[in-house]
């Protein structure tokens, strides 16, 4: 017997209850954004490597997906170029495009493109499957989902503002409670120069961004790995594990930072936007977290996390500010700033509390029976008023017995199933069965919709 199909490790098939779960996550997130006035676009899923290669640090350099060109690509590739075994050397010789690794770096590259045509600010998103070559574990797969908001031409730090109150907005319509963990990467440049380890600032944001990981002692074991002396690493401890509420942490750093002048322009970005979220009343709690550096070196400015309060799961939303992603295109000077929601983790978070709407996996609302020819063209006739009055419907395609009919009605969940043979063809009218209930009267096609809908 031949053994059955399989995909591969880190991708998943979605059955229709589940697509109609994860379209109730993309639905609502779409609205979100178009209440604060973004727009949609789409890019390809597939860019030039010279678009993707050096934006995402040396790590996520790693972790692309390269396609091999078409044809004979090893042409012009000599034996002894296979033998020293320079991987990176002949991924670039054997592929030209890989798939995207994010939508943000898509995003730039499409705004430099098209850049005549848009009007700045440009506020775009952007619901796309994105890939990563990522080792597959819980809630970490290799082909997911992004939901990008971004806005690019604005130094405004309101932009910043208002994605934290689409965060704040799409998770309490959700029902998921949150922490929205917010950091500025202009305070963690200032920590590198004041413990005068300023050359290392990618070396010590890649590293304290694992601490919720990996611990605190593995995070000084690769901070010495990489070169930084320990008298760096010992005073960069009590900044890492600070205590206290926001305007007391605010207010130590802005001390502790008092020579750099970039890191207390990062505490002052940081007072303004949490200065201006106490006024507005959001239903989540926003922390400044000091720990917090996200990986990709793109980010220069407010950069964002969020973490579910109920669920262990990764970060569920991240994001922030970037002064010049565009600048590696060819257009400098065009600062951005954006979050994302991780579609595929929410919808691990939705199934783990339970919190789809009941009509979330509602398909069908009305299947008819079918009798043999002439009942099918009467129910047919009758299905295109109930169609135009919005109720989902359909007929069971195959005059088969009623028990068959019917257990199909009961395996796809149809609250209501109409019946029509000599009799109500004679009067005009459809016997309507109520599955739920178990009731059944006789109807005409007007009252079947009032009846359906109600």
């Amino acid at each position: 017997m031949a053994s059955k199909p399989g995909i591969p490790k880190g991708t998943r098939d979605f059955s229709p209850v589940e697509m109609a779960k994860r379209n109730y996550i993309f639905d609502t997130i779409r609205s979100v954004y178009a209440l604060y006035g973004f727009q949609q676009i789409e890019t390809p899923a597939m860019e030039n490597l010279s678009t993707l290669m050096g934006k995402y640090g040396e790590e996520g350099d790693k972790l692309l997906f390269k396609i091999l060109n078409s044809g004979n690509f090893m042409a012009g590739v000599e034996f002894d170029e296979l033998q020293e075994g320079q991987t990176n050397k002949l991924a670039a010789r054997f592929c030209e495009k890989g798939l995207r690794y994010d939508l943000t770096v898509p995003f730039a590259r499409y705004v430099v493109q098209h850049r005549d045509e848009l009007t700045l600010p440009f506020k775009r998103y952007q619901i796309q499957p994105v890939w990563r070559a990522d080792r597959p574990q819980k809630g970490r797969y290799r082909e997911f989902y992004q939901c990008d908001a971004d806005v690019v031409g604005s130094d405004s730090l309101l932009n910043e503002v208002e994605l934290i109150q689409i965060i704040d907005t799409v998770f309490s319509k959700f029902g998921i409670r949150v922490c929205i963990k917010m950091n500025n990467r202009k305070i963690l440049t200032g920590i590198a120069e004041i413990i005068g380890a300023a050359d290392k600032i990618v070396d010590i944001t890649v590293a304290i961004d694992k601490l919720d990981k990996i611990g605190l002692e593995n995070v000084n074991t690769e901070l010495a790995a990489c070169g930084i002396a320990q008298e760096a690493i010992d005073k960069l401890q009590p900044i890492i594990c600070m205590k206290g509420n926001n305007d007391e942490k605010l207010a130590v750093m802005r001390e502790t930072l008092s020579e750099s002048e970039i890191g207390l322009k990062g505490i002052d970005e940081c007072f303004f936007v949490l200065k201006t979220l106490e006024k507005l009343a959001l239903r989540n709690q926003v922390e400044l977290d000091l720990t917090l550096a996200r990986g990709l070196n793109y980010y220069t400015g407010c950069i964002f996390e969020v973490k579910a309060l109920d669920v262990e799961i990764g970060s569920i939303t991240g994001g922030g500010r970037y002064d010049n992603l565009t600048g590696i295109f060819g257009m400098p000077g065009l600062s951005g700033v954006g979050i994302s929601f991780g579609a595929d983790r929410i919808f691990d978070v939705l199934n783990q509390l339970d919190l789809y709407p009941e009509e979330t996996g509602v398909g069908t609302d009305l299947m008819f029976v079918n009798f043999g020819e002439r009942e099918a063209a009467f129910s047919l006739a009758a299905m295109t008023k109930i169609r135009m009055a919005g109720i989902r419907c359909e007929i069971f395609p195959d005059s088969a017995k009623m028990k068959k009919q019917m257990s199909y009605a009961n395996a796809r969940n149809i609250p209501f199933v109409a019946i029509v043979g000599e009799d109500e063809m004679k009067e005009g009218k459809i016997m309507l069965k109520d599955m739920v209930k178990g009731e059944q009267r006789l109807v005409t096609p007007e009252e079947l919709i009032s009846c359906v809908k109600s």
